[in-house]
């Protein structure tokens, strides 16, 4: 398991990295009741999580085997599934589910079961609630740090 700079791993959250290996981008953050797994290396088709820098990843989520690129925020409740990948910049919905080997287009918001593009991800957008969302959780994450 990999853990980049500045990021924060909430209560009750879930990094289960036995059977591969999870890597987690600078500045990220795993919320409350995340679930993060991963698929088995000898497994026909074998898959690491790794999350990208400057991600949200909402309450209860659960990513399993699946990448996120930069700058993205997974909704509270979202499933993505084995091999999924969501690149930068994409928001996913709550409750959301990324099927099994999905490749989704980035600067996308993707909603729905399945989940399915539902529009573009404005420069505004991407400002206001990714980037907002990733350093609001770097904030919080300061209130819990103990005086060096």
């Amino acid at each position: 398991m990999t853990i980049g700079r500045d990021c924060s791993i909430w209560y009750n959250a879930v990094l289960r990295g036995d059977v591969n290996k999870i890597v987690i981008g600078d500045r990220t953050n795993i919320q409350d009741g995340v679930v993060l797994h991963t698929i088995y290396d000898k497994a026909k088709h074998p898959s690491q999580t790794i999350i990208g820098n400057d991600v949200s990843v909402g309450h209860n989520a659960i990513v399993h085997g699946a990448v996120i690129g930069d700058n993205c925020l997974i909704g509270m409740g979202a499933t993505l599934l084995d091999n999924a990948v969501v690149p930068s910049g994409c928001i996913i919905a709550a409750n959301a589910l990324v099927l099994s080997n999905a490749k989704l287009e980035p600067n996308s918001v993707y909603a729905g079961v399945p989940a399915k593009k539902v529009k573009e991800v404005t420069p505004e957008q991407r400002e206001e609630i990714i980037r907002r969302t990733a350093h609001d959780y770097m904030l919080y994450a300061s209130w819990f740090k103990e005086d060096e």
